[in-house]
């Protein structure tokens, strides 16, 4: 005599049949796979495929917020502290300044600051830390001025402090500019914090 339970299978066979179903092993497809989580750059090190430069970091933009990612910059042994800064500071801005690669692309980075951007030192009355940039900051956008000010001041450009002295090719007044939470959390909308520096 038949069980109950083998009475029960052909009997759900046929009622799925009913509904327009099929039962089946094969693995169901249900979409693509995720794509790259934002801003993830797993394994990916630009620093690393240039062993002759110095390690640095640069600021880019990524899904409206600040994020470090490495890149390298190429300075002589053997060359002075103060000519080494002004080298180090044009490398950082030149590496602003540059496309990020296929891959940091579709990770969603992006960059603000514009190519032929050049950095001087500071003049006979300024401080000696004092960056001058060839287009004055207050000129720039916001986003661009925010990676600037975020990647000098966490670099041997800057005293290490968390600030830097920008000034223009002008006379206006130099400021002292701040890396904050807030600015690199939501570059585009708060401003470096800044405050004008008293001529030497």
């Amino acid at each position: 005599m038949l069980s109950k339970r083998a009475l029960a299978l052909p009997l759900l066979a046929v009622l799925l049949a009913g509904c327009g179903i099929r039962a089946t092993e094969v693995p169901t497809d249900f979409g693509a796979a995720p794509s790259r989580m934002p801003c993830s750059l797993t394994g990916h090190n630009p620093a690393a495929q240039s062993p002759q430069g110095v390690p640095v970091q640069v600021f880019l933009l990524c899904h409206a917020s600040l994020v470090t990612v490495d890149r390298s910059v190429r300075v002589p042994d053997g060359t002075p502290d103060a000519k080494r800064r002004m080298i180090v500071a044009q490398g950082l801005l030149d590496q602003l300044a540059e496309s990020p690669s296929a891959d940091e692309k579709d990770a969603g980075y992006t960059t603000y600051v514009h190519g032929g951007t050049s950095v001087s030192g500071p003049r006979a009355k300024d401080p000696e830390d004092t960056l001058r940039l060839s287009e004055a900051p207050d000129r720039l956008s916001a986003n661009a001025l925010a990676q600037i000010v975020c990647t000098f001041s966490d670099s041997a450009a800057a005293e290490g402090d968390g600030s830097v002295i920008l000034g223009g090719p002008g006379e206006e007044p130099l400021r002292r500019y701040e890396c904050t939470d807030d600015v690199r959390s939501r570059p585009g909308s708060a401003q470096p914090p800044s405050a004008e520096v008293p001529a030497g």
